[in-house]
């Protein structure tokens, strides 16, 4: 863990909720989605631990913006890792950290969600996807909070 950065496990009921509003603003129209396919920490990485490696292999031949719209509508609360707060920049949302099996790998899925206009009645959203990666080191059933007793 950095130490610019502070964790927690959001209760079940939030990651949900969360989800939840993920998935409406996907459906609805209002979502952008920020890919970093390249990353300056993915320099000093194993290349197949990156997240334009990952997409590449997993998704090939697909548009990566209708891929990441398909697998974030996809999450449930037993995908759920951790909540990080980046305390460099308290004014921007937290991150949530999900983790899904693909082709028998492991992939840690880090996003954030921004309300990016607040004119009018509604506002867009901005959905950062800052990772998309296999995972260096393979995911233990502890790690998810919500797997347990059968999750979600």
């Amino acid at each position: 863990m950095s130490i610019y950065e502070e964790k927690r496990n959001e209760s079940k009921l939030e990651v949900t909720t969360y989800l939840h509003r993920l998935q409406y603003a996907l459906q609805s129209g209002k979502a952008k989605i920020n890919f970093q396919k390249n990353r300056i920490v993915d320099e000093k990485r194993d290349k197949k631990h990156t997240n334009k490696y990952t997409m590449l292999s997993l998704f090939p031949h697909e548009d990566e913006v209708e891929i990441l719209k398909r697998e974030l509508a996809n999450l449930r609360c037993r995908d759920y890792i951790e909540t990080v707060k980046d305390t460099r920049y308290p004014d921007r949302k937290d991150m949530r950290v999900f983790g899904k099996k693909y082709s028998n790998e492991d992939v840690y899925i880090i996003i954030r969600v921004e309300l990016i206009n607040v004119t009018g009645i509604g506002g867009d959203n901005l959905i950062f996807v800052m990772s998309f990666h296999f995972a260096e080191n393979a995911f233990a059933e502890n790690d998810f909070p919500y797997r347990k007793n059968g999750g979600e």
